[in-house]
């Protein structure tokens, strides 16, 4: 059973039958004599995508959910849902796009993701840590832009997504990027 002591970006645990993953987290030691350190955290519900702001005593435990990952598949949007394919199963499911807004911009059609299930239903989805994508627009490269110490430009890709790429490419190529942090990698090796 996890502790506050084992708080880290990441760590997911019950709070109230509920799962939730750690954002971030601040130790605060007290000042008077007597009283208890407190550990402040940033939680966000796998269920709803809701970000909650709480506070435990130094050496709370926690329950660890009972959480299972299954590879899935985005087949498409409709309206304010969005539509996952279960491989395993061939199941389809479909959760609303606010409670996965951050990863909305990275989806296409075909993208592989892995979905959460708690309790016998999909709680949320996540992005792999890469993801080959296509480059749609890009802004010119201006001569003298790497002289002045600007190598990168901006960049909107084939889901919507903008990111800083470097100057040399165009519009049509494809690329790798880490969706997390939007940081380009390299180009897709073809």
């Amino acid at each position: 059973m996890p502790t506050t002591a084992d708080f880290r970006k990441h760590l997911r645990i019950l709070i109230d039958g509920q799962p939730f993953v750690v954002v971030e987290h601040t130790v605060q030691s007290p000042t008077a004599r007597g009283s208890a350190t407190l550990v402040r955290a940033r939680v966000r519900n796998l269920l709803t995508g809701q970000l909650l702001d709480r506070t435990f005593k130094a050496g709370e435990t926690f329950e660890e959910p009972d959480l299972t990952w299954r590879p899935s598949q985005f087949l498409y949007r409709d309206g304010d849902d969005l539509h996952f394919m279960d491989e395993e199963s061939f199941e389809q499911f479909s959760l609303p796009a606010e409670q996965i807004a951050d990863i909305v911009p990275w989806l296409t059609e075909g993208t592989v993701v892995r979905a959460l299930h708690f309790e016998g239903r999909v709680a949320t989805v996540e992005l792999p840590q890469t993801l080959e994508v296509e480059v749609l627009e890009t802004e010119p490269a201006v001569r003298g832009n790497t002289a002045a110490g600007k190598v990168m430009k901006r960049a909107v890709v084939a889901a919507g997504a903008e990111i800083q790429v470097p100057l040399y490419l165009e519009a049509g190529e494809r690329i790798e990027v880490d969706p997390r942090d939007g940081r380009f990698i390299r180009r897709a090796s073809s």
